[in-house]
Parts: C-alpha cells; sequence; structure tokens
C-alpha cells in the first residue's frame, strides 16, 4: 500500500493533518488520535479525485527531501511528521441506478458547484459513507487503547 508523510498540527486543543506533497489535503479531528484515524481515509479520497479528475500524482519526496524544505522545516517546528498509507483507486465502472429525479437535479447542483462531475460527486458521497461504517481499530485487550504518544499504523 503507498504511503505519504503527514504532518500532525496541534493548535488551541485541536489537531490538524496536513501532506506536503499533497497541497490542499487535510483532515483534522478533537484528538491526536482521531486525527490520525481519519489521515488514512482522507488522503485516500483526495488521491481519488486526483485520478479521477485525470491529475497526476505527486512524486512522494524523501524524508530527507521533505527536511530539505522550508516550508516543511517551518511546519515541523510545531508539529510531527508521521506516514500515512492511503489506497489506489481500481478501475471505475458504469452503474445504473435509480434516484428521485429531485435528488439528482440537487446532485448536479452540487457537484456544478464543486466543479465535479456527477458521478465523482456521488461517489465521493458514497465513500465518505463508508467511511463512518468502518470498525474502530481493535485495542491490545492486555494492555488497553494505545496511548496517545502511539504513532504506529
Amino acid at each position: 500500500m503507498p504511503a505519504a508523510y503527514g504532518i500532525l498540527h496541534q493548535e488551541n486543543g485541536c489537531f490538524g493533518v496536513s501532506f506536503p506533497d499533497f497541497p490542499g489535503c487535510i483532515t483534522g479531528g478533537d484528538s491526536e488520535e482521531e486525527a490520525l484515524r481519519k489521515a488514512d481515509d482522507v488522503l485516500t479520497f483526495h488521491v481519488a479525485v486526483m485520478v479521477e479528475d485525470g491529475d497526476d500524482l505527486p512524486t512522494i519526496r524523501t524524508l530527507e527531501a521533505l527536511r530539505s524544505d522550508p516550508e516543511v522545516q517551518a511546519d515541523l517546528e510545531t508539529g510531527t511528521l508521521f506516514l500515512a498509507r492511503y489506497e489506489l483507486p481500481s478501475k471505475a465502472i458504469r452503474i445504473n441506478i435509480s434516484m428521485d429525479e429531485r435528488l439528482v437535479e440537487a446532485v448536479d447542483r452540487a457537484a456544478e458547484r464543486v466543479q465535479q462531475s456527477r458521478s465523482a460527486f456521488l461517489a465521493e458521497a458514497a465513500r465518505r459513507r463508508l467511511g463512518e461504517f468502518r470498525p474502530e481499530r481493535p485495542t491490545d485487550q492486555k494492555r488497553g487503547p494505545r496511548s496517545s504518544n502511539s504513532r504506529s499504523r
């Protein structure tokens, strides 16, 4: 599974994640654990949209290259570097679905506002909804939940 470096930020009790090699791809959470848990899913969504839109995926920089980037250096003064894994999208297939006419019109208006095709908009909505059903990662029964200092992914 491919991976990219992320930077975990904390400000005013909230946690945010950014990805230096994927500008504009961000997420966050009320806790460190929540932000890190969301990082893989958000990066996977971002990559899927890039592929669907025909954008080239960036070359993932090495740790050394990231550390020599002045912007990344500044972010790392208050942030923590970690590795996020993402999934590459599989081949798109055509499907035939039925939806209420007004719902389709609302989807089309929303997709146009965010400059996406109907298919891309619906696929992203489905991925987000499916993400709500992913089970929490199991904890070690003997040791309890992972500590907030754990970065293993």
